[in-house]
């Protein structure tokens, strides 16, 4: 089913899935939060385009180095757009509070800013099967 395609190619369709997907963000983003800071639209731009490329480098591995246990692209990607984006939470988590309050009630499960997580694991896993296209 998957050819398995190159380093060079995996970090190119990680990177443009990013860029697309951070693009939409910045087109989006001030629909939610109407006073964003340009440099934040800017950073969602740039932080997901730099997760495509963290997930196309990798895609190489498909054994952990120190567990020497199997890691699929469809754990590893999720993994790493999870992790990726709880620590963008953890850098600007009162502007994404500010966020999710405009979007959601105050007090609403969806409005803590760590939903984001949840995001990045589902955005890391539609680059990571791109990326082995």
């Amino acid at each position: 089913m998957f050819n398995n395609p190159s380093l060079d190619t995996r970090i190119a369709i990680g990177k443009s899935v990013g860029l697309f997907i951070g693009i939409i963000g910045f087109i989006i983003l001030p629909m939610f939060w109407p006073e964003v800071p340009t440099m934040t639209k800017w950073g969602f731009m740039l932080w997901y385009t730099t997760m495509g490329a963290f997930i196309g480098v990798f895609g190489v591995f498909t054994w952990h180095p120190i567990l020497k246990s199997p890691m699929p692209w469809w754990f590893r990607a999720p993994w790493i757009g999870a992790w990726m984006n709880f620590i963008l939470t953890l850098f600007i988590y009162n502007d994404l509070q500010i966020m999710m309050s405009n979007v959601f009630a105050t007090n609403s499960i969806f409005s803590s800013p760590f939903w984001l997580t949840a995001e990045g694991a589902i955005v890391g896993l539609i680059m990571g099967y791109l990326a082995l296209l």
